[in-house]
């Protein structure tokens, strides 16, 4: 399968497709909040992102700043070539719970160190996730976790036709 062509960025904005292969975490300098059930379930200024080649960044948060009982031990693993093995949650907020809606990788391998004791939340199950006060998109086909904000292009994987990329 060919290489979509990326969109240009913009002044201010990140192309997804200039993002490495494999991965790096870097800090994120804007507050970055999660809602569900009417609550406000994480708030950090201290969260990282992981940037992966035509993934919109994945952010991750530390587990500490959830609310307590925020987040459930879920059954289900995955693993990710790069990360390692990563564990799931449910998440929680007021009478709402979103299954496996939340992951960690407990034990990263080497150079994703940083992302020990870090959340990351699918953005789609939640009332609502935002970076820097700006409400995300989920990235699309629900299987990968990225936050689309208005500073990154792509195409991003996870459209239809995408597997190949």
């Amino acid at each position: 399968m060919h290489r979509p062509i990326p969109v240009s960025p913009a002044p201010g904005q990140e192309s997804v497709w200039d993002y490495p292969r494999p991965p790096r975490v870097e800090p994120v300098a804007e507050r970055v909040t999660i809602r569900l059930g009417g609550e406000l379930i994480a708030d950090t200024r201290d969260a990282v992102r992981v940037l992966e080649t035509s993934h919109p960044p994945v952010y991750y948060l530390p587990l500490a700043d959830f609310v307590r009982g925020a987040l459930v031990d879920a059954p289900g693993s995955s693993f990710c070539e790069f990360k390692g093995a990563a564990r799931y949650f449910d998440v929680r907020g007021g009478e709402t719970v979103r299954d496996g809606a939340a992951w960690n990788y407990p034990q990263p391998t080497a150079g994703f160190e940083s992302l020990r004791d870090r959340i990351a939340v699918y953005a789609g199950p939640m009332d609502e996730c935002t970076v820097g006060g700006e409400v995300v998109v989920p990235q699309p086909g629900g299987f990968y976790g990225g936050w689309v904000t208005s500073s990154v292009v792509g195409p991003f994987k996870g459209v239809p036709g995408s597997a190949g990329w």
